[in-house]
């Protein structure tokens, strides 16, 4: 409460200054003229108001001085207080408290949410994903410029900030999302929300950007669950189309980035129905129910098998790699749920 009314100090102030002169003239009229709240208050208006009308009753000589008090003490306050939010309103920061209002609102409303740092290129990038995905997202970037190219559905959901500071990441209901993606261009900014992060939220998954070689390994230390390097990872992306191009634009088209007609999706150990946990991938009839195919396996220990054959076993902390077309994929979520 009190950081809203230090933002907007210009809008608040005003208000509080004439409601107490309003409140300390009507209790004024109550007590030394024994006014009824209502003529007390009226009285109160005309008076701060300075509009020239007649006493609602006669005044004793206590209620003269105290008019007298009442006038010069607030003539320069009305004034004050009426050009400040008049002045409030026109330079547009009326909108933009309503605005705000909104956006908080918005935000405390969502959960398992993802928030991205930075909207720079590979922020840019990250959103264009989430948006294609119907991910809902939260953007906090310190430039307005850049903020004002965000086009998507939730395009409201924008926190103008220092994503550094942990209140602009409570703000932006860290405590409720599923993940942060950091794309901010320094490494040690990067590291620093990285630390925060993991601190407000100890499930939260958290992927960050480095740029420098020995920046990779001080990121996971912190608590980041993915550490990209874009200059690292495009050079050896454009290395692999040179020696194996149409492998890799496969693979680009049944990742994120793809087209619309395949997906690629991982099913947790947790979202596949009891009656089906501790069975064999042949137990669990995926290609015959959902014509989706299983084609990786993630064991508890963090190993990846491709292919596994069908005597797999799906054990407590493993995940299976599906791909399918999306009205597959569908399916198959809907036999999961």
């Amino acid at each position: 409460m009190f950081n809203v009314f230090k933002s907007y100090y210009r809008f608040y102030a005003p208000l509080l200054i004439l409601l107490s002169v309003w409140v300390i003239g009507t209790i004024g009229y109550v007590i030394i003229d024994d006014y009824n709240w209502f003529d007390a208050f009226y009285m109160t208006v005309i008076t701060v108001a300075t509009v020239g009308y007649g006493e609602v009753a006669p005044l004793s000589h206590a209620g003269k001085l105290f008019t007298a008090f009442l006038i010069i003490t607030s003539f320069g306050t009305f004034a004050y207080a009426v050009s400040s939010i008049t002045k409030f309103v026109i330079d547009g920061e009326f909108n933009e408290f309503f605005k705000n209002r909104k956006l908080n609102a918005t935000i405390d409303k969502i959960s398992d949410h993802v928030i991205i740092c930075g909207y720079g290129r590979n922020g840019r990038q990250a959103a264009q994903v989430l948006k294609k995905h119907h991910k809902r997202f939260v953007v906090i970037e310190n430039s307005t410029t850049l903020t004002s190219t965000l086009n998507h559905k939730f395009s409201e959901l924008v926190i103008t900030g220092d994503s550094t500071q942990d209140e602009v990441l409570i703000k932006a209901g860290i405590l409720r999302a599923k993940a942060i993606i950091t794309t901010l261009p320094v490494d040690a900014d990067n590291l620093f929300i990285v630390l925060s992060a993991r601190n407000l939220n100890k499930n939260l998954t958290i992927i960050s950007r480095a740029s420098e070689d020995n920046s990779d390994t001080k990121l996971k230390i912190a608590g980041a669950n993915n550490v990209i390097m874009p200059d690292k990872v495009g050079g050896a992306h454009m290395a692999s189309l040179v020696m194996k191009p149409d492998v890799m634009e496969f693979i680009d088209h049944i990742t994120a980035e793809g087209g619309d007609n395949i997906s690629l999706e991982e099913i947790s150990f947790e979202r596949i129905p009891d009656e089906l946990k501790n069975k064999t991938l042949k137990d669990l009839e995926i290609r015959n129910r959902s014509g989706a195919n299983i084609i990786g396996y993630k064991t508890a220990k963090g190993e990846y098998i491709i292919n596994p054959s069908a005597d797999t076993l799906v054990i407590p902390d493993s995940k299976l790699f599906v791909l399918g077309t999306p009205e597959q994929i569908a399916a198959l979520k809907q036999i999961l749920s």
